[in-house]
C-alpha cells in the first residue's frame, strides 16, 4: 500500500484548519501559503472533502473552509480513505472486488485479511486532534 499525494495532503490540510479552528473561515490560499501546496492542486483535494462534508466553505469577502466537526470527530482512516482508491494490501479485498476463485484454497487469504484489518483500524484510531498533539510534543510523523 502506497498513500497518495493527495491522501498525505488531505490530511496537511485538515491538520492545517484544525490548527487554525479559531479562527473562522481559511482562504485557500492562504492555507496552500502555509502547507507549500499550489492553490490549483489544493482545490481539487479542498473540493473533495467539501462533498464528503469534512469541510464548509464560504465564497467571497471572508470567505474560506473550515472544519465541519471538532478535531477529535475525524480519523486518518476517514480522510485517506476518501483520497485513495483503496487501503487494501491487495486487490481481492478492495471494496467492490469480485469474489476470487482461489479464496477456498488462499493460504495467504487470512494473511492479507489480517493486515486489511490492522490498517484500518490503526488508521481509524489517531485522530486530527492526536496528529496536532504530536506535532507539539515534538513526536515527528512526516504525512
Amino acid at each position: 500500500m502506497l498513500i497518495s499525494t493527495k491522501g498525505r495532503y488531505a490530511l496537511r490540510v485538515m491538520i492545517d484548519l484544525a490548527e487554525h479552528q479559531t479562527e473562522g473561515y481559511i482562504p485557500l490560499k492562504t492555507i496552500a501559503q502555509r502547507q507549500g501546496i499550489s492553490e490549483k492542486y489544493l482545490e481539487s483535494i479542498i473540493k473533495l472533502l467539501v462533498k464528503a462534508q469534512l469541510l464548509s466553505g464560504v465564497r467571497g469577502k471572508g470567505g474560506g473552509y473550515r472544519l465541519t466537526k471538532t478535531p477529535e470527530q475525524y480519523t486518518a482512516g476517514q480522510i485517506l480513505r476518501l483520497t485513495e482508491e483503496s487501503l487494501a494490501p491487495v486487490a481481492c479485498l478492495e471494496p467492490g472486488a469480485s469474489a476470487c476463485s482461489h479464496a477456498a484454497e488462499c493460504r495467504t487469504l487470512s494473511l492479507w485479511q489480517g493486515l486489511d484489518q490492522a490498517i484500518n483500524s490503526y488508521l481509524d484510531s489517531i485522530t486530527l486532534e492526536d496528529l496536532m498533539r504530536r506535532g507539539d510534543a515534538g513526536d515527528d510523523y512526516v504525512i
